[in-house]
């Protein structure tokens, strides 16, 4: 025990001492927390950050990138560059539904569902799944409509497929293309004029398309007053929103080319109502 005593009585002389020779030497006790020096605190954090932007895969100029909203887009040639167009979730598609089922006048229907995320995944599920529901609707009825008759036999026509899916996808991208191909000209001529870009239009025939499908299963009903009824009914649905959304479009060129343009659009609409039914 006397030893260790002894070591630190000499320590408090020595120390005694120092202070004697110079009294304004700054003293730490042992209850203060020692500070650690800024530079070396931050230079911890940042290595702490460093190491955590290594774990979750991003640098300096991601973040850049991100923030800026530069945030480079892969070659067209790419998977990358399309998988864009199907960047959608279940909760987006099924409100862009309900915007074209249930139209909202004075609502336009790119601004208020299309613009902040267009996509194709919802058009081109639509168009398959009216392509087989009119297929399989189109047998179905005309069974219907024979049954019963000794001379009949049922025969499915697989051709309706073929016939219903090269019209509807021709009709959901072609018909865009040339509305698309219009507006950038008028626009070239008439500056007020808004203009679309290819993909919001396409989204936005596709989408109105999706009223055709419940209808096409209530066409199996043999009646052919109640199909024309149908028909009409969906394709005054389905209509009101391209009017909708294409009217404030055009309403700004000249008067005849505007209503000559949704009367266009209205008319190639009914002809793909009919050519359904």
């Amino acid at each position: 025990i006397a030893s260790p005593v002894m070591y630190l009585l000499a320590e408090f002389d020595d120390a005694a001492n120092l202070l004697a020779a110079n009294p304004d030497a700054t003293t730490i006790s042992i209850d203060e927390p020692v500070e650690i020096p800024k530079n070396q605190h931050s230079r911890r954090q940042e290595t702490g950050r460093e190491e955590d932007d290594e774990l979750l895969g991003t640098d300096d100029s991601d973040k850049t990138e991100l923030l800026a909203g530069q945030k480079k887009s892969a070659p067209f040639w790419t998977f990358e560059y399309y998988q864009t167009f199907f960047d959608v979730d279940t909760y987006q598609v099924l409100d862009r539904i309900k915007g074209s089922v249930f139209p909202v006048p004075g609502k336009n229907f790119v601004r208020l569902y299309i613009r902040s995320n267009p996509d194709l995944y919802g058009p081109f599920w639509i168009c398959a799944t009216l392509v087989f529901t009119i297929a399989v609707s189109g047998n179905l009825s005309n069974f219907f409509i024979h049954l019963g008759k000794p001379t009949y036999r049922y025969v499915p026509e697989f051709r309706k497929v073929s016939i219903a899916a090269t019209t509807i996808y021709a009709y959901a991208w072609l018909v865009p293309l040339a509305l698309w191909g219009f507006l950038m000209w008028r626009n070239s001529k008439v500056m007020n004029i808004v203009s679309y870009s290819f993909l919001e239009i396409v989204c936005v025939y596709g989408y109105s398309l999706f009223v055709y499908i419940p209808t096409a299963i209530l066409w199996i009903i043999p009646q052919k007053i109640v199909r024309w009824v149908l028909m009409v009914f969906s394709l005054c649905l389905s209509g009101s929103v391209l009017v909708m959304t294409f009217w404030p479009a055009v309403r700004d060129d000249n008067r005849r080319i505007a209503l000559a343009t949704v009367v266009t659009i209205v008319l190639l609409h009914a002809l793909l109502a009919v050519g359904c039914l």
